[in-house]
């Protein structure tokens, strides 16, 4: 007999009777709505670098940690996927985790990102344009396709695997993993949004100001992201 669990960590009813079918209505081939669960905990989930960034606080989500830098981030969200085949149970992908402002934004603000290019790509040597990827199609700036954004300031994001103490002055946020995350949820069509906790101006300080502040932005996110998240569900 399949347990629940299983069947739950399949992401979608295969429609064959099982006596332990987590799945409401019950027994619906494809069906992916989980008895019990919220709207938001059955259709968004939540990606995040590290636990220090949530401090404890999003037990209740479905969160999926990817550890630090683009490969780790490409790798562990679309392993995650790829349990489910072609029955990814998520209407929504949100990025919490901490960044860089060098000019922007002030330390402690949240901040919402809709576009997203990574900035240590860099193949102008061979007559492509800065940031663009070599022989294909994507363009150089991904751009959210989530309808559901509270805050509405629409920043910019370079993603690159490195840790910003100095950067050019135009680049309004910085960090290690959502412009993977993104290109992911663009190649995967689900719609796909990144929150960051402005914790640093990379620059100098960068490095004490991010290990003071970078538990420090969850419960912003959690009253002005996912509390209107479940309003809107």
């Amino acid at each position: 007999m399949l347990s629940k669990e299983f069947l739950t960590e399949r992401g979608y009813c295969c429609g064959h009777g099982c006596l332990m079918c987590p799945y409401e209505p019950k027994h619906t081939k494809g069906n992916t709505n989980l008895m019990g669960y919220g709207n938001i905990k059955k259709k968004t989930l939540i990606v995040c670098a590290l636990k220090m960034e949530t401090q404890g606080e999003l037990e209740d989500y479905d969160v999926l940690y990817t550890g630090v830098g683009k490969v780790n981030a490409t790798y562990k969200l679309t392993q995650h996927f790829g349990k489910y085949g072609s029955h990814i149970p998520y209407d929504l992908v949100i990025n919490y985790g901490t960044a860089g402002s060098p000019n922007k934004y002030k330390q402690g603000e949240l901040v919402d990102c809709t576009k997203f290019f990574q900035r240590d790509m860099d193949v102008r040597g061979l007559g492509f344009p800065l940031y663009q990827t070599p022989f294909e199609t994507i363009p150089e700036t991904i751009v959210s396709n989530s309808e559901f954004n509270p805050i509405g300031k629409e920043s910019v994001c370079g993603t690159g695997d490195s840790f910003v103490e100095d950067i050019e002055s135009w680049v309004q946020v910085v960090d290690m993993e959502s412009y993977a995350l993104a290109k992911v949820c663009h190649l995967y069509n689900v719609p796909f949004i990144s929150f960051k906790y402005i914790t640093d101006g990379a620059d100098g300080n960068a490095g004490g100001d991010w290990e003071e502040n970078v538990g420090k932005g969850v419960v912003k996110f959690k009253e002005k992201v996912l509390d209107k998240l479940e309003n809107n569900s």
